[in-house]
């Protein structure tokens, strides 16, 4: 027993380094994206399909967990976050090239394929927890969360001087940050590859195994749990916990509102400045929000696991509420649109991180990570049905109403929390 764990602390220290260090590098890569993806939108397609390219990042990073998990759950975790890394390299050249080509259709195309870098980083949220101990579980978590802060500050920074950099080659300014998201993501594929090794999914799968083989030698007792593991039984272990349920809806949620909002930010803040000054200033705001979806993320993690998940959802709900009246007020105030996007990425970072580490610890081993690619695509179609409507809504009646919005939609959060059998299976799990 000592020796397994030995082994369990020895490689959750050096997963989690590895993630962190992997954090920082593709965080420059998702950032960039984020910062000039709905500016590129804009200028090919027109305000009305703005928030589309923000949205079909989101669906493709969602509908690619699943298949993610599902190789994961059989292989473990490098192989799947590695190939996540790689389709989003590769989407993020199609951006590029859509702007060289003028292909609407590619651009979407690209943005999709994009979006499995963002699948990457949510999956190694929970590859941080596979050998975690219980009481330090929301810490982890919270670690990695918290390393992607570097890149995520410094990318959208980057994105106007890159831009720049390759359009003297012929890149559209708006599309040269792309080429440089793509190496960062081809880098953090190769990182993973070579070091993440003993890989922390299937070491906490063979070491369930022998401590099921040591309480009960019979073979029965000791069966792969990648091979019980299929969608469907991992969407109803998710229905039969009401302490799963509100951690996917945490997590679904709070990224709705913070997509919505934050997606349409850079266009609204367009509307009345010059190309030029616009990728200035949405760098610097989105940076700022940034900082506040990872910045404090450790100290998120503390207070999970000392306050408890629901107090801390309730509090990044209380938190994005905020956000998008302030937002909804702000009319082009630069001072209160970045005081507004970091009170939304605060709030993400507490329903984020709360919600992730109430999920991973309230279902059964042999569907985790299928449960995991589940909750990523349920989060994934939220916030991408966020970003189609939120382009819309702007166009038909502007940003504050989408501010408003989106505020209400935390309703249903706030009442599945507060409900007495909710709050007594969370209780079960702590």
């Amino acid at each position: 027993m000592t020796s397994a764990v030995a082994v369990r602390s020895a490689v959750q220290v050096r997963t989690v380094r590895l993630l962190m260090v992997v954090e920082v590098v593709s965080g420059l890569g998702v950032a960039m994206g984020i910062s000039v993806g709905a500016l590129l939108t804009r200028a090919m397609a027109g305000t009305a399909l703005s928030g589309a390219a923000q949205s079909a990042a989101v669906v493709g990073g969602g509908v690619l967990a699943v298949p993610a998990a599902a190789l994961m759950s059989r292989y473990g975790r490098r192989p799947g976050l590695a190939l996540c890394y790689l389709t989003g390299a590769v989407g993020g050249v199609a951006v590029l090239a859509s702007a060289l080509l003028d292909s609407i259709p590619l651009l979407f195309v690209g943005f999709f394929l994009f979006g499995a870098g963002s699948t990457a980083k949510l999956q190694s949220r929970y590859a941080a927890t596979d050998l975690a101990e219980p009481h330090r579980r929301g810490r982890q978590l919270s670690l990695v969360v918290w390393s992607t802060t570097l890149g995520a500050v410094i990318g959208p920074n980057l994105a106007s001087p890159l831009g720049g950099t390759l359009s003297r080659f012929g890149i559209p300014e708006l599309a040269g940050p792309f080429a440089f998201a793509a190496a960062s993501f081809l880098l953090s594929a190769l990182l993973l590859t070579l070091f993440l090794r003993p890989d922390p999914l299937l070491t906490a799968q063979a070491l369930t195994a022998q401590t099921l083989a040591a309480t009960d030698p019979a073979p029965a007792a000791v069966v792969d749990p990648a091979q019980r593991q299929t969608l469907g039984s991992a969407a109803r272990a998710v229905l039969a916990s009401p302490a799963a349920r509100l951690g996917m809806a945490a997590m679904a949620l709070g990224h709705l509102v913070m997509v919505a909002v934050m997606a349409m930010t850079p266009v609204h803040i367009g509307e009345t400045h010059s190309a030029p000054d616009t990728l200035r200033i949405v760098g610097f705001v989105l940076s700022v929000h940034v900082a506040g979806m990872y910045g404090l993320s450790p100290v998120v993690g503390w207070l999970t696991d000392r306050a408890g998940r629901v107090p801390v959802i309730l509090g990044g709900v209380a938190l994005l509420i905020a956000a998008c009246a302030v937002a909804a007020a702000a009319g082009h105030d630069t001072a209160l649109l970045t005081a507004a996007l970091l009170m939304l990425g605060l709030g993400w970072s507490g329903t984020m991180v709360a919600g992730s580490t109430l999920f991973a610890e309230s279902l059964p081993a042999a569907v985790k990570a299928r449960a995991q690619g589940l909750s990523d695509l349920v989060t994934g179609l939220s916030g991408a049905s966020a970003g189609v409507l939120s382009g819309i809504v702007v166009e038909l009646s502007g940003y504050a109403v989408l501010a408003l919005l989106a505020a209400l939609t935390t309703i249903p959060l706030i009442a599945l929390a507060l409900r007495p059998s909710t709050l007594a299976a969370v209780k079960v799990a702590d």
